[in-house]
């Protein structure tokens, strides 16, 4: 009975997964990162915003993620990085500045290594954008 209903929780989480990862708008991640990073990242996420030259640590360009990660696009980083799990000071404070927007309506991505990876709808929105800009 344990393991029947471990598999019927099992394929539940894995359609729920799916439906959150087609469920993602890369139109809204778009209108997001104009709004929230390119101010740093630029227009074209190559590191070069108009921000950039007063930060310490310089924004990466954000089209060579996959590039600089073996040809895999690093998810698991990426949105822990914009959540602040995995916080990055750049500028006397954690990136992102925007953190608290980007919190609530919980989703659920899948990390390069397959496992799921809880986030908020608008980061997942954003992710899916900058998967669309890599090289």
């Amino acid at each position: 009975m344990k393991t029947a209903l471990g598999g019927i929780a099992g394929l539940a989480a894995a359609a729920a997964m799916a439906g959150a990862a087609a469920a993602q708008d890369v139109h809204e991640g778009r209108v997001l990162y104009e709004r929230h990073c390119a101010t740093c990242h630029g227009l074209d996420a190559d590191g070069m915003g108009p921000m950039a030259p007063a930060l310490v640590l310089q924004p990466v360009d954000l089209t060579e993620l996959s590039l600089n990660n073996s040809g895999v696009f690093p998810m698991e980083r990426v949105v822990m990085r914009i959540d602040g799990r995995d916080p990055l000071v750049s500028h006397g404070s954690p990136m992102p500045v925007y953190g608290d927007f980007f919190e609530g309506d919980d989703t659920a991505l899948k990390a390069e290594t397959g496992q799921p990876i809880m986030t908020s709808r608008a980061i997942a929105d954003l992710v899916a954008y900058l998967v669309t800009l890599q090289k």
